[in-house]
């Protein structure tokens, strides 16, 4: 009995311990990756505001080519919103939804996603001249953790998994604007 004891005690100094740390990781996270285009800068954000064009280079929608696509209001106009709901756990259901353009420069995107769990957050594209010839596209990502989930990040690089994935995402559609 004093075993059992003694092992439910260090089980809750544990819990505790996790719970008291957590207090003191930061909840949000923002992470950018880039890539140089040798396109127009004019021609290259044409092309990103255009959702759908995320069929031909985003790795998260090539991940599952048979999930349900739904979409409301005019591509590349704010208010597009581009929905999808798969059965494969890594994609699950969301939607993306563009909230702000600056034409040539900038796209806002809010992702909602409801599988596999319930968060919001913000992505935005940028297009930068480099040379007349040459665009350097940044794609990032801003979300939040919420307590006491943002002990995940002690284990879990989100720069790495989401970067990573950024960079796919950017290497892909140089690939496709420079064919």
């Amino acid at each position: 009995m004093k075993i059992v004891k003694k092992i439910l005690i260090g089980i809750v100094a544990v819990i505790a311990i996790l719970l008291i740390v957590a207090l003191f990781i930061k909840k949000d996270y923002t992470i950018e990756r880039e890539v140089s285009i040798n396109k127009p800068k004019q021609d290259v954000f044409d092309y990103i505001k255009i959702i759908k064009n995320q069929d031909k280079y985003s790795k998260w929608v090539m991940m599952d080519p048979n999930a349900k696509m739904n979409f409301k209001g005019t591509d590349g106009a704010v208010g597009f919103v581009s929905a999808w709901d798969s059965d494969k756990k890594d994609v699950g259901k969301g939607e993306q939804e563009i909230t702000k353009i600056a034409d040539g420069a900038r796209i806002d995107l809010d992702v909602r996603f409801e599988r596999p769990f319930k968060s919001k957050s913000e992505a935005w594209l940028t297009t930068e001249s480099v040379t007349t010839s040459q665009t350097k596209v940044k794609w990032g990502f801003h979300g939040n953790m919420p307590y006491p989930f943002n002990i995940l990040q002690l284990c879990m690089s989100l720069d790495k998994m989401i970067g990573d994935d950024l960079q796919t995402n950017l290497n892909n559609l140089k690939g496709v604007l420079e064919k």
